[in-house]
């Protein structure tokens, strides 16, 4: 594909680049993960990746990582249609996703098994997304109920919720409240600290970005922090993200975090003027076979120790 043209050699360069940041043995693997993925299965892939290290961060939207959790409990999605009475979905307590269909009571339990969650945590530690995720895997993993959580849980690899209440996240921890008036509190400042402690595990790093967003913009100012901690050390340097891949179908003229080009990021230094690939197709065309690609050549990558991450909350783990 990359010997073709428009976003099909787009599609072959970022399959390069991204076989070149799993063969750089000193980088840290971001990925950013928006849209509705979950819904359309998508999870499957992004846990097959964390299995084998082939991503170190996980970054994700609250539906991407909750959504997940619904289908891993076997609730099915449904295939549907866009071309369809939306009043008549509402009477039947049919969620819709384009078209992809969801029970609304049975996505009221998947909310009820996080609201149980959220109440059996410890209520003494400020987390961080990261922390309380790694519980939740922990939880999940004791039930076993493939996710992403689960898989990250077991591969120690974090994953940070930036906008976590934007989600189904939200309404389990009102009802928590609501009901039991358990509150818990996730420091957003404290995820940010976290994710640039790990950008210094490694000498550069790499992104990938499924969609925009906030995941997106996040990871973005990560580079920009280590700039900034180079110039406090009296360094006149330069920190981007080595390598940039992005799967979306947004457009650069609205303005939006999402559509803004690879491009554009180097302004910021936040991506360097080489080393990236921005394709506009829809992720559930692009990343798999980007993963096909992956699962083609084999590649052994070590795995990065990111465990540090989780020492405050690991004795909360077993109790999960």
């Amino acid at each position: 594909m990359s010997d073709t043209a428009y976003q099909g050699r787009r599609l072959g360069e970022a399959f390069k680049i991204f076989v070149s940041m799993l063969n750089e043995e000193d980088l840290i693997i971001y990925m950013g993960l928006a849209g509705s993925m979950a819904t359309a299965g998508i999870w499957t892939l992004i846990t097959w990746l964390i299995e084998r290290d082939y991503i170190d961060v996980l970054v994700s939207t609250g539906a991407n990582v909750s959504e997940d959790v619904y289908a891993g409990l076997g609730y099915p999605y449904g295939k549907g249609s866009p071309c369809v009475d939306d009043e008549l979905l509402l009477k039947l307590k049919i969620d819709r996703f384009y078209d992809v269909y969801a029970d609304e009571y049975l996505y009221r339990e998947m909310e009820r098994l996080l609201k149980e969650f959220i109440i059996d945590l410890p209520s003494e530690h400020i987390y961080s997304s990261a922390e309380f995720m790694y519980l939740l895997g922990a939880r999940l993993d004791r039930l076993g109920i493939d996710s992403i959580a689960r898989s990250a849980y077991k591969r120690r690899t974090p994953i940070f919720v930036p906008a976590i209440v934007d989600s189904g996240y939200g309404i389990a921890a009102f009802l928590a409240y609501y009901e039991k008036k358990k509150r818990i509190i996730i420091d957003q400042f404290k995820d940010f600290e976290q994710m640039i402690s790990i950008s210094e595990r490694g000498k550069d790093t790499g992104v990938i970005y499924i969609g925009g967003g906030v995941p997106k913009d996040l990871i973005q100012l990560v580079a920009v922090a280590r700039t900034l901690i180079e110039e406090r050390k009296g360094v006149e340097e330069v920190r981007p993200h080595k390598y940039a891949i992005q799967l979306t179908t947004d457009l650069p003229q609205w303005g939006g975090l999402s559509g803004a080009t690879l491009e554009e990021a180097v302004s910021w230094g936040k991506v360097r003027a080489t080393g990236s690939s921005m394709v506009h197709v829809d992720a559930t065309i692009g990343l798999p076979i980007l993963v096909a690609g992956i699962k083609e050549i084999d590649l052994k990558r070590v795995k990065k120790d990111l465990s540090f991450i989780f020492e405050s909350v690991e004795r909360y783990a077993e109790k999960m």
